[in-house]
Order: C-alpha cells, then structure tokens, then sequence
C-alpha cells in the first residue's frame, strides 16, 4: 500500500501582526495531491494564515514545514529555494498590466531559470494551454474578463511546475459558470498532474465542489474549530456555527 505524503505541515503556529496572534498554537496536514480548502467568517485570520503559509509573513512562534523544509527559518536562497516549490495566484490576479499574458507567464522562466528562450517560450504556452488561455497569449490583463484573469493568474503560478499552489478567493467576483468552470480547472490539474492546491475560499458551492479536506478557522477561537471533508462538516451538529455555515441556516444546538 502506497504510503500518503506530506506536502504542507503546520505545527503550533502563532500567527499575528507586531506579536499580536490572530491565530494561535495550531497544527494540521497538507497531504501531497489533495485539494485543501482553507474557510472561516470575516477577521478568522484566513488570509494571515495564508501569508505566512507562502511566506510573506514570519511567525510569532511555530513552524512553516514546506515539502520537509522549514520555512519559516529559512533566509537568503535557502528561502528562494523553497518558494520555488511553490507558486501563488491572488485574488485580484496580480498580473501585469503592461506585459501580454504571454509575458506573465514566462516572467518566473526568465527571473529563474537559465532556459533558452525558445524553450521557456515553449514552457509558457504549455501552462496557458493547460489553463485553456492558447488563443488569448497576446492579449493584456485588461482585455481579459475576469475569469480569464483567474486562468492567467494559475498558469503563471504553474511556470516553474512547482508542486503546490495557492490559490486566495479563485472565485470572487465570477458568476456562477464562470466559478464552476474554474473550479473544474482546479480539480482537473489536481488529478492530472498531482499538483497540491491549497485554497482559501468563502464560496459554499466551490468549497462543496473541489475539497478533499477542509479546516474551519473561527474569530473568537483564535484557531480550527472544524476539520473534515465536506459532507462531513455539513452534517456535523456538533457546532451550530459549522453546521450554520455548511447549511445556510440558522441551528442553536441540540437541546
């Protein structure tokens, strides 16, 4: 029996801004392959998690384990090493205006890599084609709606094939279809090429449609009130917030 690897630990992490925790003393696994959504009220700390699970952010005290590497204690290229391991799409997109998609992509190739520039023209229209955006290579961000935007945004965090991607509200500001077919998108490289995604996301339908396992951060908790996989949480009456959430409903508890 094939034993479940690693991608992402997080162990008795104290997360916060100027030593004030938002988040504190929480562990939890990211398993190699799944799609893990990360979800929780407004203020949770879902964004500061995600911070400093890509490094933007040192911890107060806790680790950042990425692929068995410490994070969070590395520095220099040691730290570049590591995040080369990962690529990162946020919710706005963070494209840049100025250069075509094209361009987007193979901007990592070109800062990163020692690649010919035939090869890493090759590489980047690879990712648009995996990400459906081949026809739209030589457009900017601007003549782009809003879910070829989201599209553009996960080829360039696959240019350097890295093993893990995050992924901030993929589907903030689509319709409906528009969501669904990127949440399709999402489960398709999932299972294709085995790339972990770690998602933090607040959209039911989404989080319903592409989550392996999910964890529930909670204000007032300061940490995870809920670890499950979907149908779990949603018919989990343990806590009525978890229940609430999954439900859309209003449930005081069992009496």
């Amino acid at each position: 029996m094939k034993q479940i690897e690693t991608a992402i630990r997080i162990e008795n992490l104290f997360a916060g801004y100027d030593n004030i925790p938002i988040i504190e003393n929480i562990s939890f696994e990211v398993l190699k392959g799944e799609v893990f959504v990360i979800i929780g009220g407004s203020g949770c700390g879902k964004s500061t998690l995600l911070k400093h699970m890509i490094g933007l952010l040192l911890p107060i005290s806790g680790k950042v384990m990425i692929l068995g590497e410490n994070l969070s204690h590395a520095i220099g290229k040691d730290k570049n090493r590591i995040l080369q391991k990962i690529g990162v799409a946020f919710q706005s997109g963070a494209l840049f205006g100025s250069m075509t998609v094209m361009e987007n992509v193979k901007l990592a190739l070109i800062e990163f890599t020692n690649l010919p520039g035939s090869v890493i023209d090759d590489i980047a229209w690879l990712k648009l084609q995996l990400v459906g955006l081949e026809k739209s290579a030589f457009l900017k961000p601007g003549e782009l709606s809003g879910g070829m935007k989201k599209r553009a945004a996960i080829a360039r965090a696959m240019a350097l094939d890295p093993s893990i991607i995050f992924l901030d509200e993929p589907s903030a500001g689509l319709d409906p279809i528009t969501s669904a077919e990127l949440d399709h998108l999402v489960t398709d490289l999932a299972s294709s090429l085995g790339i972990t995604f770690v998602i933090v996301t607040h959209e039911l339908a989404s989080i319903e449609a592409i989550s392996d396992r999910i964890i529930m951060l909670e204000k007032s908790a300061k940490g995870i009130i809920a670890t499950g996989t979907p149908e779990q949480l949603k018919n989990d009456k343990s806590n009525p917030y978890v229940y609430n959430f999954f439900n859309r409903t209003i449930f005081k508890g069992e009496k």
